[in-house]
């Protein structure tokens, strides 16, 4: 076992365990096997019939602002466009908005396809890329992921997230092979991002794939509503009851509190 003390941006205990078996550093008892709502049963049916996995990037992959908080880069942009006296911008709520995604689709809906829009994207990529640099892995995707392209599985990452900054951080983990070309993030027509379900029919067209044979994984409304609107079943992963609430409130009826409990129906496939 190796113990090291980790900073303040987490769940669980001060803990790290990296196991023999895998290439990741898991969270000693951070998640809880429940499939409330679902059953290990159902579970298994959905995955037995999955043939390409869509992941959400931030949140089922890692936390990418576990060590650089995305309050302050809200704050950040928000700051930014007040000194240079575009404060009109935003409402009220958008200003207080701790989600620095609900700052730049205000922008773009105002000013959509301008350079203002340009750059304030550009400013929210950097501070992403910062982030990868200290995001925290969500406990058993590393393995997850492995064990699924092991299995022949096709995996694409649907986010809103820079495609650049998804890249930076599984380049890091060991893991863009196992993904690669199929990472489809945000881009410039920011009216796409999620809930619009944009990013997920560019990973079936480019898999081949047909909605009922995939499986996304998410872990917010606009995940589950992309999904939904692309005719891709659903697998919430809600790291505490405040994620599973939201998700559950959206519709998803199939929610784990970890993806350890995805991973055992996994290699438990015949």
């Amino acid at each position: 076992m190796v113990q090291r003390p980790l900073g303040n941006h987490h769940d669980g205990p001060d803990t790290l365990l990296v196991t023999s078996d895998t290439t990741q550093t898991e969270q000693v008892a951070a998640d809880t096997d429940n499939t409330q709502g679902n059953g290990t049963a159902d579970l298994r049916e959905l995955i037995a019939r999955t043939r390409v996995v869509l992941w959400d990037f931030d949140g089922p992959i890692c936390r990418l602002f576990a060590g650089h908080s995305a309050e302050d880069v809200a704050d950040g942009l928000v700051e930014w466009l007040e000194g240079r006296g575009l404060h009109h911008l935003l409402t009220e709520s958008e200003r207080e908005s701790l989600d620095p995604h609900v700052v730049l689709r205000a922008v773009d809906r105002l000013r959509p396809g301008s350079d203002l829009v340009a750059e304030l994207e550009e400013r929210l990529t950097q501070e992403e890329l910062r982030a990868a640099s200290s995001a925290m892995p969500t406990a058993w995707a590393d393995p997850l992921i492995r064990t699924w392209t092991a299995l022949g599985l096709r995996l694409a990452i649907t986010t809103n997230n820079s495609p650049r900054v998804v890249a930076k951080y599984l380049t890091g983990r060991g893991l863009a092979s196992c993904f690669t070309p199929h990472v489809y993030g945000r881009t410039q027509e920011l009216q796409l991002l999620k809930p619009h379900p944009h990013c997920l029919h560019r990973a079936l067209r480019a898999t081949g794939s047909a909605p009922d044979t995939a499986l996304m994984i998410g872990d917010t409304p606009s995940d589950f509503l992309a999904a939904r609107e692309a005719g891709v079943p659903f697998l919430g992963y809600a790291r505490n009851e405040r994620k599973e609430k939201l998700l559950r409130d959206a519709g998803a009826t199939s929610v784990v509190n970890s993806l350890e409990t995805v991973l055992r129906v996994v290699r438990e496939r015949p």
